[in-house]
């Protein structure tokens, strides 16, 4: 192409350029529906025109501001005026907007010093709470047992809010509860005034994201965020008429029940797929290969069995062998690399705890703390491939013993604090296949009869070493590790689907709370929304 042609032709584009951008300033003046029509209506026969116009992004046909309100069946109130309030936003016309403590009493009831300390009561604290499943549990314990913070006494209709470590969310109403039942006072007990409040929306606008939120914002502290009742009472919400308020309350019971229910529907499946996947881990295991599966591979696919000569063993493979982890493996290490950086050691990735509770597999993308390390610590602590970490000790005593395989040699990443690191000897023991095994019943039973502690669980290190586990030869452990691979992989999908739905299904209740307490939608006179079919 020539230079004058050129020069034509940057103009002409030039030219169509400002076409477009005179035909966008005539839309910003029209509504919605006029471009939309206006758009429509135009044929650009300039092929460089229509590709402009087509980048400009045409209007989308006018759609209502509360399109999927309508379809649920939810509308917006006539008329709203802006409430002053970040997390209110704009509120119906007639709602008032009020600070808490003018519409509930807090914290009225506390058991006295005097109180007999045989007395029997059900204590809840923070951990029983979560905003979700309310007080899901209860500690019985005599007064004069129970830590000094069991004091507030509570009554059908209040709601508990937690005013420690308010990330937690821990947000509960109390209906019809034991006359003895006490809580904590790290909650701040709400008692709704009832002339001007009712306990069941109260307890709904507590549950709001944007209350949730304020709280937490409010919060002081870092390591310990907490926020003291009064804080609490000075927040603001919006509120109707009583009667009004009571539709509402009754409105989001019966949906929130619904949308509860196909939670907890998932939640069962979720525990079920991994019953199942714990279930074909022990079996292949202990027995082997499915008989199809042998077959395919060359190998006998009904072997005779033998005692193991342990109790909760059963029979094995006559071929097999059972053997203590010491046996088969060429070092097991009880990690003493912790987060501290000291400047006399080297920089390291650390793995931690978290890493291997929450990931199968320890590979590259994971991520890493840091932290400094000996020459000799990295010597005996640094992972390779075909590793496996086990964690040592947790609060909870169904977290230990969760291991983790090492998938592929990692630079500076070395075994962190908490970790027992296994290194399986190559000659007659393959890391996938004892990562399996350690996932099999087989290993949790001796895993949590090991362990010792109260308040915390940890596993010792000669109790580690004794932990008895099937040997398969080695060619049969690489496809028992293989076989593994492919079949909890069909689960874990079917896992990841189910949790997905779960999480849209909370994220939809949430919404929901929050949009009907504040106003965004009116639910006076709705019949009901089908909360299966959204």
């Amino acid at each position: 192409m020539s230079d004058s042609t050129g020069d034509q032709s940057f103009s002409h584009v030039k030219h169509l350029r400002e076409i477009r951008d005179g035909i966008s300033k005539e839309l910003e003046h029209m509504t919605a529906e006029e471009a939309y029509r206006w758009h429509k209506s135009r044929e650009y026969k300039d092929p460089t025109l229509r590709r402009l116009m087509s980048r400009a992004r045409p209007p989308k046909p006018p759609r209502s501001e509360h399109e999927t309100a309508h379809a649920l069946g939810l509308v917006p109130y006539p008329k709203y005026r802006p409430s002053g309030v970040e997390w209110l936003e704009d509120v119906p016309e007639h709602w008032e907007v009020r600070r808490l403590k003018y519409l509930v009493s807090i914290n009225d009831d506390v058991l006295p010093e005097n109180t007999d300390p045989g007395l029997t009561i059900q204590y809840v604290d923070i951990g029983n709470v979560d905003h979700r499943r309310g007080v899901h549990s209860f500690e019985s314990v005599t007064f004069g047992a129970a830590p000094s913070r069991a004091r507030r006494i509570v009554r059908h209709g209040d709601t508990i809010v937690s005013t420690v470590r308010t990330y937690l969310q821990a947000i509960a109403p109390i209906r019809r509860p034991a006359s003895n039942m006490i809580v904590s006072t790290g909650f701040a007990v709400l008692r709704p005034r009832l002339a001007l409040f009712s306990s069941g929306f109260a307890y709904h606008v507590l549950n709001a994201s944007g209350f949730i939120e304020d709280v937490v914002a409010r919060s002081v502290g870092a390591n310990y965020p907490a926020i003291s009742a009064n804080q609490i009472g000075s927040i603001p919400v919006a509120t109707p008429t009583l009667s009004e308020q009571r539709a509402i309350s009754r409105y989001l019971d019966r949906e929130t029940a619904k949308i509860d229910a196909l939670i907890a529907r998932n939640e069962v499946l979720i525990e079920r797929f991994k019953e199942q996947r714990t279930a074909l881990i022990s079996r292949t295991v202990t027995r082997g290969l499915p008989p199809d599966e042998s077959r395919k591979a060359g190998i006998d696919p009904h072997p005779t069995l033998k005692p193991s000569g342990v109790e909760w063993l059963g029979d094995l493979p006559e071929h097999w062998e059972i053997a203590a982890l010491c046996r088969v493996t060429a070092d097991i290490r009880s990690s003493n690399v912790d987060k501290h950086v000291r400047s006399n050691e080297i920089a390291v990735k650390l793995c931690n705890y978290v890493d291997v509770y929450y990931n199968e597999s320890i590979d590259s993308q994971i991520t890493y703390v840091h932290g400094s390390a000996t020459g000799r610590q990295i010597g005996i602590f640094q992972l390779r491939e075909g590793d496996v970490l086990i964690t040592k000790d947790s609060e909870a005593q169904d977290d230990i013993g969760v291991p983790a395989l090492v998938v592929e040699h990692v630079p500076d990443l070395v075994a962190g604090y908490h970790l027992v690191l296994v290194r399986p000897d190559l000659q007659c023991l393959y890391g996938p296949y004892l990562f399996r095994a350690l996932q099999s019943d087989v290993a949790s039973l001796q895993f949590t009869h090991c362990a010792q502690g109260v308040t915390r669980y940890g596993m010792t290190y000669p109790g580690i070493r004794s932990v008895r586990l099937p040997i398969p030869p080695l060619m049969e452990q690489h496809l028992i590790a293989g076989y593994l691979d492919r079949e909890t992989a069909k689960i874990d999908k079917a896992v990841t689907l189910a949790r997905q739905e779960t999480d849209l299904l909370r994220e939809y209740r949430t919404r929901l709370i929050s949009d009907v307490v504040t106003g965004k939608v009116d639910v006076r006179c709705l019949a009901g929304a089908d909360v299966e079919a959204v």
